[in-house]
Protein backbone atom coordinates (compact mmCIF):
# COMPACT_ATOMS: atom_id res chain seq x y z
CA UNK A 1 0.00 0.00 0.00
CA UNK A 2 1.30 3.55 -1.00
CA UNK A 3 1.83 6.09 1.81
CA UNK A 4 -0.70 8.81 1.58
CA UNK A 5 1.44 11.55 3.45
CA UNK A 6 4.92 11.94 3.19
CA UNK A 7 7.01 14.61 5.10
CA UNK A 8 9.73 16.10 4.81
CA UNK A 9 11.50 18.11 7.62
CA UNK A 10 13.93 20.71 7.31
CA UNK A 11 18.07 20.08 7.37
CA UNK A 12 19.74 19.03 10.69
CA UNK A 13 23.21 20.79 12.17
CA UNK A 14 24.78 17.78 10.66
CA UNK A 15 23.04 17.20 7.52
CA UNK A 16 19.90 15.14 6.78
CA UNK A 17 16.39 15.38 6.97
CA UNK A 18 14.12 13.16 9.26
CA UNK A 19 11.89 11.74 6.76
CA UNK A 20 8.10 10.85 8.03
CA UNK A 21 5.20 8.43 6.57
CA UNK A 22 1.83 8.35 7.31
CA UNK A 23 3.19 9.43 11.02
CA UNK A 24 5.70 6.57 10.76
CA UNK A 25 9.18 7.77 11.13
CA UNK A 26 11.51 6.07 8.19
CA UNK A 27 14.58 7.68 9.34
CA UNK A 28 17.03 10.52 8.09
CA UNK A 29 17.92 10.90 4.44
CA UNK A 30 20.98 12.88 3.15
CA UNK A 31 20.05 12.87 -0.40
CA UNK A 32 17.20 12.20 -2.48
CA UNK A 33 18.65 9.09 -3.51
CA UNK A 34 18.00 8.11 0.43
CA UNK A 35 14.78 9.22 0.09
CA UNK A 36 13.58 7.49 -3.22
CA UNK A 37 15.12 4.36 -1.18
CA UNK A 38 12.86 4.64 2.01
CA UNK A 39 9.62 5.86 -0.30
CA UNK A 40 10.47 2.27 -2.14
CA UNK A 41 10.50 0.63 0.89
CA UNK A 42 6.91 2.00 1.84
CA UNK A 43 5.44 1.19 -1.38
CA UNK A 44 6.37 3.47 -4.02
CA UNK A 45 7.77 0.83 -6.44
CA UNK A 46 10.02 2.03 -9.37
CA UNK A 47 10.30 5.81 -8.36
CA UNK A 48 13.79 7.79 -8.83
CA UNK A 49 15.28 10.38 -7.77
CA UNK A 50 13.61 13.30 -10.33
CA UNK A 51 9.97 11.33 -9.18
CA UNK A 52 10.65 12.54 -5.66
CA UNK A 53 11.41 15.75 -6.57
CA UNK A 54 8.35 16.21 -8.08
CA UNK A 55 5.87 14.56 -6.50
CA UNK A 56 2.91 16.91 -4.93
CA UNK A 57 2.78 13.73 -2.78
CA UNK A 58 6.13 15.09 -0.15
CA UNK A 59 5.51 18.02 2.08
CA UNK A 60 8.84 20.05 1.79
CA UNK A 61 9.77 21.31 5.36
CA UNK A 62 12.71 23.81 5.57
CA UNK A 63 13.73 23.62 2.19
CA UNK A 64 12.86 21.75 -1.08
CA UNK A 65 14.26 19.20 -2.51
CA UNK A 66 17.31 20.79 -3.52
CA UNK A 67 18.14 22.01 0.17
CA UNK A 68 19.85 18.67 2.75
CA UNK A 69 22.42 21.11 4.85
CA UNK A 70 21.72 24.61 6.99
Amino acid sequence: MAPSRVIVYPPTETGGRRVQVDEKTLGTAFSLHDLAVFLERAGLEGWDELDVAASDLIEWLGGGPDVWRR
